[in-house]
């Protein structure tokens, strides 16, 4: 069968094979579907990089505030038993994340997580810096006092409490 009389008895938009290959024009249009598969994988890319928690030796910008007495008095507890870890002014340090981050918002960790990561350590699950040891040699109070700079120190940064999520 020749050429031209294939064409007259092939439907419009169905393919045509010649010597095993598809004629020039039939198919539908693969490269929309390729381009469209790569925008979306990198707009998740950058979905994932902007909502990721910091990478493990990435600290950030805090702004202190006036501090409430409580928080003042927390905020010495906190340099002499966290900030070695936790950096001055929690902004983290490549020993421990920053606490002046979006996940320790008190609606995903409340004042008790705190409490208990104090208390009986914390298994690590939101970083890479391997689980925290408890703190024994913290009382009740400098607990609360640490709970409550933190929280100012994240107040004065834009955290605000959001309903947790999974």
């Amino acid at each position: 069968m020749s050429a031209d009389r294939r064409k007259e008895r092939t439907p419009p938009g169905r393919r045509t094979w010649a010597r095993g290959r598809a004629s020039a024009g039939s198919g539908p249009a693969i490269a929309p579907f390729f381009v469209g598969a790569i925008l979306v994988l990198g707009a998740g890319f950058v979905a994932w990089r902007l909502l990721a928690p910091p990478d493990a030796f990435e600290t950030v910008a805090v702004s202190v505030p006036a501090l409430s007495f409580e928080a003042q008095v927390g905020a010495q507890a906190f340099n002499a038993n966290c900030a070695q870890c936790h950096g001055v002014n929690a902004a983290g340090t490549d020993k421990g994340p920053p606490l002046v981050h979006a996940i320790y918002n008190p609606g995903h960790h409340a004042d008790i997580a705190f409490v208990l990561a104090a208390r009986q350590g914390a298994r690590q699950h939101h970083w890479s810096f391997g689980d925290m040891p408890p703190q024994p040699q913290l009382k009740d109070g400098e607990i609360t006092g640490i709970i409550r700079y933190i929280r100012e120190l994240q107040q004065a940064n834009g955290i605000e409490t959001k309903a947790h999520t999974m």
